[in-house]
């Protein structure tokens, strides 16, 4: 099953995506412009890839975790998705992915971390 999850941000999605179920990779993050652009780039990558599920991180615990609950899920409504959606906590997701990439690339707002980040996402759900 050809899996994608995303790590949804006000500025940036995060990409991933699993062909075979064991190697996750993260892709070119969409810079967000705003929601409707975002959601159409969103949607189109979803669909040149053919992908059959799609895992959204959702933070858990944290102190604007609602609104940012809400946020994500009315964003995954704008891509209106016939495949199913999991949605997976990613608490601590963007540290590990700081973590894991230090000394690899600097830190740029170009997206690599957000993607390294709905990498983690990812390999955590296929965990499950």
């Amino acid at each position: 099953m050809k899996l994608a999850s995303i790590d949804v941000g006000l500025k940036r999605i995060g990409i991933a995506v699993c062909m075979d179920s064991k190697i996750v990779m993260p892709q070119h993050a969409i810079l967000r412009k705003n929601r409707n652009q975002a959601a159409h780039d969103v949607k189109t990558f979803l669909d040149e890839w053919e992908i059959e599920q799609l895992v959204v991180g959702l933070p858990k615990d944290g102190s604007s975790s609602e609104e940012m609950e809400r946020r994500i899920k009315h964003f995954v409504s704008l891509l209106k998705l016939d495949i199913p959606v999991a949605y997976q906590d990613e608490q601590g997701s963007s540290f590990e992915a700081k973590e894991l990439t230090m000394g690899e690339f600097k830190h740029k707002r170009d997206g690599r971390l957000d993607s390294v980040a709905a990498k983690i996402i990812l390999e955590r759900f296929l965990q499950l």
